[in-house]
């Protein structure tokens, strides 16, 4: 980790669960960290009890599902912090919802956010690393259900947008190849986590309790890992999920 000491990371959906978790991972390790969230109040609450940390939390008002407020976001980056090196897109979101009577806005919440908005957000980073010649890292944080479909009520299109997620990672390396930048792409799946993921989307929880859960710490761990990797070791995939899950 210590070539990524003093560069900068951003952090989409830093406020709460696995996007804290990173912001507060990265910033221990000596980067200067801007948290991308939509409550950005929770990621100055955050930023005050990481000021002894070695590197620093940012605070940066952005919703990944609107595009004008992404490039803004960038825009600010760029002027106040320097050239991104680390892009962790970790926003996403559930709603309590179905497939065969859903509803048409909660399905487009989802998709707008997991899908369209990661898109907007890998764009402008390496739209950062190629003008300032970074050999950056992007970590889309996806899902266990972007690589299988797990049988519990009520996840309508979140599989889908997960699966997404997957396949935009992939055609993501294929394109940085092509161009042949030096820019790795990592896909991080995280099974049940214990975030406030679950209760913010109106899912019962009663769903989830024969799952053994992870802890957002445990995901933030594998991001330091792919991180941590020599520059020529490309890591693909990382997947985890607690000893006894079998969703």
């Amino acid at each position: 980790m210590e070539r990524w000491v003093g560069k900068v990371a951003i952090v989409t959906g830093a406020s709460a669960g696995i996007g804290a978790a990173v912001v507060e991972a990265l910033a221990k390790q000596g980067l200067i960290v801007a948290g991308f969230a939509r409550r950005k109040e929770r990621v100055e609450e955050l930023a005050k009890k990481l000021q002894g940390a070695k590197g620093k939390l940012y605070a940066v008002k952005v919703d990944v599902s609107k595009e004008k407020e992404v490039i803004e976001g960038f825009n600010w980056v760029k002027k106040n912090l320097g050239p991104v090196h680390i892009l962790i897109n970790n926003a996403g979101i559930i709603r309590n919802n179905t497939l065969i009577d859903g509803n048409s806005q909660q399905w487009e919440e989802v998709l707008v956010t997991n899908v369209f908005g990661l898109c907007v957000v890998t764009r402008e980073a390496i739209k950062s690393m190629k003008e300032n010649n970074v050999d950056g890292h992007i970590i889309h944080i996806n899902s266990r259900s972007g690589h299988r479909v797990p049988n519990i009520p009520n996840i309508n299109v979140y599989p889908a947008s997960k699966h997404a997620v997957t396949a935009l990672a992939e055609t993501l390396r294929h394109e940085i190849t092509r161009n042949n930048l030096k820019i790795k792409i990592t896909s991080i799946s995280p099974g049940y986590t214990e975030t406030e993921i679950i209760e913010a989307a109106g899912l019962p929880k009663n769903n989830y309790k024969d799952i053994p859960a992870i802890k957002a710490e445990d995901v933030a761990e594998g991001v330091l890992y792919a991180l941590g990797t020599p520059p020529h070791v490309q890591v693909g995939e990382v997947t985890l999920f607690a000893v006894g899950d079998k969703s």
